[in-house]
């Protein structure tokens, strides 16, 4: 019987090997900076591979048009928010 002390270990990580690849539920809507476009954030995310983030602080790297699916509630709720406080925010965020 081999000595359990000179056999080789195993490392196998802790990561999921498949990906999701479920198709999107709803559209979010891009947390952007004062000046920032979110068009812009959003072409650089899909041509880089990097992830942006939602109001509603879900975060993932954009892949598909988003214009068939309905809006993320949270995230409409959240710019719903910001537009009470801030003059000059449009009725729905541009693209």
């Amino acid at each position: 019987m081999p000595d359990l002390e000179t056999l080789p270990a195993e490392t196998i990580p802790d990561v999921d090997t498949i990906p999701e690849t479920d198709e999107p539920i709803v559209a979010h809507i891009v947390k952007v900076g004062p000046g920032e476009s979110a068009a812009a954030k959003v072409l650089e995310a899909r041509v880089m591979g990097t992830p942006i983030e939602a109001l509603c602080g879900y975060v993932w790297v954009p892949a598909r048009d988003p214009k068939p699916l309905p809006v993320c509630q949270a995230c409409k709720e959240t710019y719903d928010m910001f537009r009470i406080f801030n003059d000059g925010l449009r009725e729905s965020p541009s693209d």
